[in-house]
């Protein structure tokens, strides 16, 4: 695991689903002598990043992390109006509030879940523009910048969607964040030994989905440009060089898009021929794009300037294990169309180069 964690500066505590009020606020936000405190709003904002990134990796879908930053907002706006109440570690109350909502709003989605058409990806959340050393050139959206710090790949997310609630709220909390078990057991009122388990239950879990030897980086970003080259052109005996015979496809389209498989397909064969049609259904002019996806050296395709696809590869060495294609058009509202063709960054430019000194966390393992 190579994420890099980010500790709380202090657990919350007491048998309430809120952390208990103490006298005063973390010394970080302590305002100096004779000057005025920061405001919710202004203790919230710095705390927005962090908070995304834990809901993000709890549900695997932007607009519901929107929504559960939202009601966390306002069960913390609510408790600030309270005369005389301060909450001594604002963002370890920030986040255990916003897991509990998180925990809460799973039961919606598995009822969406029950009748949603096709296989289930991730919601990707998409750099939009990178440059060589993978960064990106955007700034203030929260979801960009999380992708470069707490990013965990969509092949991992697909795996945590196997997991309990719970299991998945103490292995991200543990193994993204680094939050110790006592920390973690007062955030879900549960006791440290029991949370202990569940860790140790939910890395096993994980780890025996995993690839046994993970790719590096720059060998991510190789496979996927050849990869796209042999899809989109039609070169069966590249394809068959570079995936695994055990390989698995799945495509999201949500229902709203007919080119779209409705289970995954496993098997080099299988998938080779889904591909070729595939190929041979898509639009005339195709712009590729390869950028970051949940970190990692991604193919962005777009058509006519609207987001086509967003095409993400888990390797298992240098071989392609796993083929996740997000074609649902609600799941793409976010993506935006990078560099123009021609420029060095662009789609007719080299792909960015991802070295392990981009910056960017590598995928969990």
């Amino acid at each position: 695991m190579s994420e890099r964690p980010v500790r709380p500066e202090g657990p919350g505590s007491g048998p309430d689903p809120e952390p208990a009020l103490e006298p005063a606020l973390e010394p970080a936000l302590e305002p100096a002598l004779g000057e005025p405190g920061p405001g919710p709003t202004e203790v919230f904002v710095s705390f927005r990043e962090l908070l995304f990134s834990v809901v993000y990796n709890l549900l695997g879908s932007v607009a519901d992390t929107e929504d559960v930053l939202q009601e966390t907002w306002l069960s913390w706006s609510g408790r600030q109006a309270r005369p005389g109440e301060l909450v001594r570690s604002p963002r370890a109350y920030l986040v255990r509030i916003a897991v509990n909502h998180a925990l809460a709003r799973q039961a919606v989605i598995s009822r969406r879940r029950e009748t949603y058409v096709g296989p289930w990806l991730p919601e990707p959340l998409v750099s939009d523009r990178a440059l060589p050393g993978g960064r990106s050139v955007t700034g203030p959206d929260v979801a960009e910048r999380v992708m470069h710090s707490e990013s965990v790949s969509m092949a991992v997310l697909i795996v945590l969607e196997t997991l309990t609630p719970l299991e998945r709220a103490v292995f991200v909390l543990h193994e993204v964040f680094g939050y110790g078990h006592p920390e973690i057991a007062d955030i879900l009122e549960r006791k440290p030994a029991a949370v202990r388990q569940i860790a140790h239950r939910a890395r096993e879990h994980v780890q025996a989905r995993r690839p046994r030897y993970q790719a590096d980086r720059t060998t991510q970003a190789r496979v996927t440009e050849r990869f796209i080259a042999a899809a989109l052109g039609g070169d069966l005996a590249s394809l068959m060089e570079i995936l695994a015979p055990d390989v698995t496809l799945w495509t999201d389209g949500g229902g709203k898009v007919r080119t779209a498989g409705l289970r995954p397909v496993s098997g080099r064969d299988k998938v080779i021929r889904m591909l070729a049609g595939y190929a041979r259904r898509a639009p005339d002019s195709l712009d590729v794009q390869y950028r970051p996806v949940n970190g990692d050296p991604s193919a962005v395709i777009f058509s006519e300037d609207s987001p086509y696809a967003v095409l993400v590869l888990d390797l298992d060495g240098d071989h392609v294990s796993g083929v996740y294609a997000v074609t649902n058009p609600d799941k793409l509202a976010r993506v935006r169309s990078g560099a123009g063709p021609g420029s060095e960054d662009g789609p007719e430019g080299p792909a960015p180069e991802f070295d392990d000194d981009s910056g960017l966390p590598e995928p969990m393992v």
